[in-house]
Parts: C-alpha cells; structure tokens; sequence
C-alpha cells in the first residue's frame, strides 16, 4: 500500500511537471512578445501631450455641461484611465457611473448590446456624457448612444481620447462631441487601449510596429 501511495504520488508530481512547464514555457514567450511590442512601439503622443489634450476636453466639457447636472458613464474596459483623468477637470455636480456593453457582431448595422454591467444611476429625463477611449468605427459606441436615448435620456453626449481616421465609421453621422486627439489607422494602446490585454497602463499613445 505504502508503495503505491508513493508510486501515485510520484506520477501526480510528474503530471504537474509534465503540464506545468510548457505552459510556463508559452506564458514566458507571451510576455516576452509583450515587452518586445513595448520596446519596438511608435510614439504617437506622448504623456505630456495626452495630458494636455485631456485637459482641454475637459475644459469643453465643463462650459457646454457644468449647469446639466449630467450623468457620466465610463465605457470599461477601456475608458477607465481616460474618465479617471478627465473627471478631475469637471469641477461642476455630476454623478459618476460606468457600464459595460459589447455589441453581437452578427449585426451589421445599429444592433443590440450585450450588458457585462448595466448602468445602476437612474439618467431619464437628464443629460448623459458617455465617456470611452477611442472611436474606431463605432458600432459599440453608436449602440450604448441608442440605447440611452431610447431609456430616456434628455441628452446623450460622447467623449473620446482617441478619433481614429478612416473611412470605416459605422454610421457616418456618428461622431463625439468631444474629442482629445487625432489618430492615424493603426493599431494603437495605452491610456486605456490594450495589445492583447496589455499594456492600457501605457503613459502614452503608441502604435504597433508594422501595425
């Protein structure tokens, strides 16, 4: 009996073993494809210039907004950096919030949302500003807008850090109504964007290499 605990007990080591050093091996080569993303990245803005634009809009937000009473809602994943900075320079009553929706993708146009996390603060009949990272081509975007309107809203207002350009917008009438900065049509991260899940904690706006 005492042969065959220890004989089970070798194998169960030589399993962990056995499973648990190519997933290293994968997970190490991952991280070492993240950094070198970093490393080889174009500046497209840096942190200094994001800072300032971010600073801007908040200005614009603060005189079209600051007697609206608006309800703010941070699109996550994304908009969280970029809602945290910009709600420091919206010195006038608000409520924070933020949502979570992604659109099915066998929509083509308009569609519905699939809520991760539903708005909780009540906007009917109030102004809503909808706060996200980037407008790429918008569908996510453009649906969260519908979907408040149609809940109620009396405004709906988006601001976004990043206006990417190209001619691939959803609805071309869809536009922010405040915006921090341009973009070229490559793949961008950081203040929020990601590569892969990483790197939204970037301090400053880069592009992939070749991307």
């Amino acid at each position: 009996m005492q042969i065959r605990l220890i004989c089970g007990e070798r194998m169960r080591t030589f399993a962990r073993f056995s499973i648990s050093k190519p997933l290293e091996r994968a997970m190490s080569a991952d991280l070492e494809h993240i950094r070198q993303v970093m490393h080889e990245a174009d500046c497209l803005y840096t942190e200094a210039e994001v800072e300032a634009a971010i600073a801007k809009v908040g200005e614009h937000i603060s005189r079209e907004l600051h007697d609206k009473n608006p309800v703010v809602f941070c699109v996550m994943n994304g908009g969280l950096i970029f809602a945290g900075k910009l709600l420091t320079h919206l010195q006038f009553p608000l409520e924070a919030s933020y949502l979570h929706a992604t659109r099915y993708r066998n929509q083509t146009s308009g569609g519905e949302l699939f809520w991760k996390a539903k708005p909780e603060v009540s906007f009917i009949d109030r102004d809503v500003l909808i706060v996200d990272d980037i407008l790429d081509e918008g569908h996510t975007l453009g649906a969260i807008v519908d979907f408040c309107k149609h809940a109620g809203a009396r405004a709906v207002h988006t601001a976004v850090l990043i206006d990417k350009d190209h001619d691939r917008k959803a609805r071309p009438e869809l536009k922010a109504n405040f915006v921090g900065l341009p973009c070229i049509d490559r793949y961008i991260f950081g203040y929020g964007m990601d590569y892969k899940g990483y790197w939204r904690n970037a301090n400053g706006i880069f592009a992939v290499k070749g991307m």
